[in-house]
């Protein structure tokens, strides 16, 4: 079979393929988001077009931008369409297909925003949305209504989100997100997180990121001394597949770790991308090897252009049960379902338990061995010292989100 790659890149046109690039703007973040390949003319300089991709890429252009940086593009297998880099970074005619049940906010973020920028679904936790750009544009982004570079929230709206925080004293954790946070400026980061400090009440912060994914070169020492200045402060970041774990994207995995910053990855399952207990298995198993714990595996979505690349919930839980039990749980996510409408995530997990009555519990194990486990006589859960060591507290103020 003869294969035939992309040409170099034409007389003018500026250079994407990782040959025809120095190390020194190779390696430079900057440069890689200033590159981003967002046209087909440009995708087509590194990979051979499918046609079914270049019917995509016309059928999409009005719905959902393109873009993804020169790196993330490296990693696509130029020949073969199925790739799981190009399956999520190039879209499908299918992507145009909008289904009746498919939503433009399937989160149901905007019913949910007391003040600009902010999100207050769960009681305890808000997502303040401080950017508008990605690294790449994902195919089964929940958030396309939002993110690409065109209205990024105004210094008055960060402000605004700011004062509500610190307004609202139930609220002890706060996820920064986007748009990817980690495309602002370290010193705009450094001051955001700064302010965000200041308030008494804001327990942990968490980033949610793919650049250590699409942009790895951004995770530098420069970024993980600003970070360790905020601690406790988590990194949420966001591997689909085995593919992504290159040297680069684990060695700013490890950066991180290494600045005692606690790294979790949370992975969409994606239909013919990582919907296979192998797939899913390496790369649950690649993130423990870069210190990467993995945290969350989401059901897609149910967000507009997106029906081809969710996967059956009896599937997910199919895939869940390769995993649990044998693989180290550490390396074992949590399936959820993020609820249509913003009613929040909702575990997927397929029932072990058999049989339960006062006297005993039948459950299947991994294997599908049937055990018995005795249940205690003793039915009295109470802790009696709760009322020395919480003495004078108030009750968590346990209300939804926004509603006062």
């Amino acid at each position: 079979m003869v294969v035939h790659l992309p040409t170099l890149s034409p007389l003018g046109a500026s250079p994407l393929r990782r040959g025809d690039v120095p190390d020194a703007q190779w390696n430079d973040w900057r440069w890689q988001l200033g590159h981003m390949l967002t046209s087909p003319e440009e995708l087509a300089r590194v990979v051979a077009l499918s046609p079914e991709e270049t019917e995509g890429l016309a059928a999409s252009a009005s719905l959902f931008r393109v873009g993804l940086t020169p790196y993330y593009a490296s990693l696509m297998d130029p020949v073969h369409a199925t790739c799981p880099i190009r399956m999520q970074a190039i879209p499908r005619a299918l992507e145009a297909d909008i289904r009746e049940e498919e939503l433009r906010d399937p989160l149901g973020e905007d019913s949910h925003m007391p003040a600009p920028s902010i999100v207050h679904k769960y009681p305890d936790r808000v997502l303040f949305l401080v950017v508008d750009r990605c690294g790449i544009y994902c195919r089964h982004c929940n958030r396309r209504r939002l993110v690409g570079g065109d209205e990024p929230p105004t210094t008055s709206e960060l402000d605004a989100g700011l004062e509500y925080i610190a307004r609202t004293p139930r609220i002890r954790d706060v996820l920064l997100s986007g748009g990817d946070p980690l495309l602002l400026s370290t010193r705009r980061l450094s001051h955001l997180l700064r302010r965000l400090r200041a308030i008494p009440h804001v327990e942990t912060i968490r980033i949610g990121t793919r650049l250590p994914v699409v942009c790895p070169m951004r995770i530098d020492d420069e970024l993980v001394a600003a970070l360790r200045e905020f601690h406790p402060l988590f990194i949420n970041t966001h591997f689909n597949h085995v593919k992504e774990l290159t040297p680069e994207a684990r060695a700013g995995c490890e950066r991180l770790v290494d600045g005692g910053i606690p790294v979790g990855n949370q992975t969409v399952l994606l239909r013919g991308i990582n919907s296979s207990v192998r797939s899913l298995r390496a790369l649950m198993r690649g993130l423990l090897r870069s210190r990467v714990r993995p945290y969350y595996l989401f059901q897609g979505d149910t967000v507009i252009g997106t029906d081809h690349l969710r996967t059956p919930i009896e599937t997910a839980m199919e895939l869940y049960r390769g995993l649990r039990g044998w693989m180290n749980s550490m390396a074992v996510p949590m399936l959820v379902m993020d609820a249509p409408g913003g009613h929040g995530k909702v575990p997927l997990v397929p029932s072990y338990l058999e049989s339960i009555d006062e006297h005993e519990v039948v459950v299947t194990t991994y294997r599908g061995v049937r055990v018995a486990y005795p249940q205690p006589r003793e039915r009295d859960c109470t802790v009696p010292y709760d009322a020395i060591q919480f003495a004078g507290e108030p009750p968590d103020d346990d209300r939804e989100g926004s509603r006062e």
